[in-house]
C-alpha cells in the first residue's frame, strides 16, 4: 500500500502524513477548509483501506493550531473509527499536541476523548 501525503500548499487545510509500513500518521498545521468534514471523509477512507489491507498498528498524532466546526466533525469521524479499529483487536495510539495556554483546545480533546471512548495522550507544548 502507498503511502498517503496531502500537503495542499493552501493555508487553510492541514499536512496529513501516513506511513503506511509503519502505521505512523501525522496531522499538522491549521484545518479550516471550506468542507473541512469532507477532508477528513477521504483520510477516514484512506484509514479504512490500510486496516483492511495492512491491518498493522496506527500511532495517529495531532499537531492542529486551530479547526473549524466542520473539521471537528471530521475529526471526530477519524476517532470513531480509530475505535472501531481497535476494538477489532488493532492497535491504536492518539497522540494530541496542544499549546498549553489552549485551555479550550484541551477541553475539546477532552471532549472527543469522551465522545468517542478513545484514549487520547495529551501533550502541552
Amino acid at each position: 500500500m502507498n503511502n498517503l501525503y496531502i500537503d495542499s500548499k493552501r493555508e487553510n487545510e492541514p499536512k496529513v502524513e501516513f506511513d503506511a509500513a509503519t502505521g505512523d500518521c501525522n496531522i499538522t498545521g491549521v484545518c479550516y477548509p471550506e468542507d473541512g468534514y469532507y477532508f477528513f471523509e477521504n483520510l477516514s477512507s484512506w484509514i479504512d483501506e490500510y486496516v483492511e489491507q495492512v491491518k498493522g498498528s496506527i500511532s495517529f498524532t495531532i499537531n492542529l493550531k486551530y479547526f473549524n466546526t466542520s473539521s471537528s466533525k471530521g475529526i471526530y469521524l477519524i476517532l470513531i473509527n480509530l475505535k472501531k479499529y481497535q476494538h477489532t483487536g488493532g492497535n491504536v495510539k492518539v497522540i494530541w499536541y496542544y499549546d498549553e495556554e489552549d485551555e479550550y483546545m484541551l477541553e475539546e480533546i477532552k471532549g472527543y476523548a469522551q465522545e468517542a471512548n478513545i484514549l487520547i495522550s495529551t501533550v502541552p507544548y
